[in-house]
């Protein structure tokens, strides 16, 4: 039974892989094709690891870190690149409104 649920989670992780991938083709932002993605591939990826500690419990520590760093990594690595992308003037307006 555990078996099964943990190749159903790995399985559903790797759709949501794909499935992030699909607004790339849209006419959307280059920030929310970004988010898109980022937010899909970090799901996908937790849910593979979640998977595969089932099939591994011995190894807890190894997948909880994993899953620790998958979320702090993606997002901060999501809001560095919006910050790249954005012009001078719209990040002054940013900054002077949380000031």
């Amino acid at each position: 039974m555990i078996a099964i649920f943990s190749y159903s989670l790995m399985v559903l992780g790797i759709i949501l892989w794909f499935w992030g991938t699909l607004p790339l083709i849209g006419d959307r932002s280059v920030l929310f094709k970004l988010h898109s993605l980022s937010v899909a591939d970090t799901l996908g990826s937790m849910l593979i690891v979640v998977g595969l500690l089932l099939k591994n419990p011995r190894e807890w520590t190894l997948m909880i870190l994993a899953i620790i760093t998958l979320a702090i990594w993606n997002t901060v690595l999501g809001y560095v690149l919006a910050y790249c992308s954005s012009d001078e003037k719209s990040l002054t307006q940013i900054t002077k409104k949380n000031l």
